[in-house]
This record gives structure tokens, C-alpha cells and sequence, in this order.
């Protein structure tokens, strides 16, 4: 009994953890895709940023709470000479405790369609 009183509270931080990590990872994963996908539906030809925003607030609508995204903004940039969308998602995290960071930055980017 004595072993389990000193055991049992250190096992169950540890999953506590685990579960923490693993909620961390979901949450940054459905993040990262999200922003892809809004990006490759503003990059689509005839498309504008609006259009990157809207697809990435739907699929977020869809799989997050609606406390959990802050702000959701998309803008054409240049890398090197190809024209690309980036849609740019900020998120709280939700994590227990004071450990970690709170808040996360993603971005998706593709290649626009029909402009060299």
C-alpha cells in the first residue's frame, strides 16, 4: 500500500503528460493541414486570399473548438520567382498547466495557378 501512495501519483502525472503531448500534436497537425489546404484553395486560378480563409475556416469550424484559432490570414507572396499563397493560422493550445507554449503559429503555402 505505502508503494502504491508513492508510485500511483507519479504514473498518473505521466499520463497526464502523455495525454497533454498527445493532444498538443493533434491540435498542430489539424493546424498544419488546414493551412494547406486553405492555401491551395487560394492559389487556385481566378481564386483570391478570401477564398484561402474561408476554406480554412471551414475545415477548422469543423474539427476544432471555436475558442481554440485566434486569427486566420492569407497573402500572396514570392519565393524565388514563384508566386505563392500563404495562409497563416495563430491558435491557442490547449494545455493544463503552466508548461509549455501557449500559443502556436502555422503556415500552408502552394504555388499559384496560371501566373509565372
Amino acid at each position: 500500500m505505502v508503494e502504491f501512495a508513492l508510485v500511483a501519483p507519479l504514473v498518473l502525472l505521466l499520463c497526464l503528460a502523455i495525454v497533454q503531448i498527445a493532444l498538443a500534436v493533434h491540435v498542430r497537425a489539424t493546424l498544419t493541414s488546414a493551412a494547406a489546404e486553405g492555401a491551395r484553395a487560394a492559389a487556385l486560378a481566378g481564386a483570391d486570399p478570401v477564398a484561402g480563409v474561408r476554406r480554412t475556416e471551414s475545415l477548422l469550424a469543423d474539427t476544432l473548438s471555436g475558442d481554440v484559432v485566434r486569427d486566420v490570414g492569407a497573402r500572396a507572396d514570392r519565393v524565388g520567382t514563384l508566386a505563392v499563397m500563404v495562409v497563416r493560422i495563430e491558435a491557442v493550445l490547449p494545455l493544463v498547466g503552466l508548461l509549455g507554449p501557449d500559443t502556436l503559429t502555422v503556415e500552408g503555402r502552394a504555388v499559384q495557378e496560371g501566373w509565372t
